[in-house]
């Protein structure tokens, strides 16, 4: 089986879940990895195994003999896909770019080729002894940066 056909076999299932998909791959040992995300709310374990089951009934493993693991994007993995970004508007998320420079910044808007982010620095105005706040919203493109996720704060 390939990319293509695994796709083809889940795709409605994972819509009729109200998910989408993230991310499929499947490695030269037939070690498959489905990565899906719901479009509101939390992908749950109900969502995983019915993606699973779609995949065992499409796909029979005694005569394909395949590994399978079905799972959630999760808070600390990358975006991947538009509608990561999508869903994640309005929210803080961890920025890394290229050469190391990390922001925490609100999501305000996304492309396929680019992010818009609001944040506060605090940098010296003309003036004013002290540094001071300055409210910032730039778009950075998408090639310039190693990874978006979700912000997670501890309290």
């Amino acid at each position: 089986m390939n990319k293509e056909q695994i796709l083809q076999a889940i795709e409605p299932a994972v819509a009729a879940r109200g998910c989408f998909l993230v991310e499929v791959s499947v490695s030269a040992d037939n070690d498959i990895e489905i990565v899906i995300e719901k479009e509101a709310g939390i992908v749950d374990w109900d969502d995983c195994a019915a993606i699973d089951k779609v995949m065992h009934e499409a796909f029979n493993q005694d005569e394909e003999d395949y590994a399978l693991t079905v799972s959630s994007a999760g808070l600390d993995r990358p975006f991947k896909v538009l509608k990561q970004y999508m869903k994640a508007l309005g929210s803080l998320v961890d920025v890394k770019f290229k050469g190391g420079k990390r922001l925490t910044a609100t999501l305000t808007a996304a492309t396929e080729n680019s992010v818009t982010l609001s944040y506060t620095a605090l940098e010296a105005v003309e003036g004013q002894k002290k540094k001071q706040k300055v409210q910032h919203e730039d778009t950075y493109s998408l090639s310039d940066i190693n990874s978006v996720t979700p912000y997670i704060e501890f309290k």
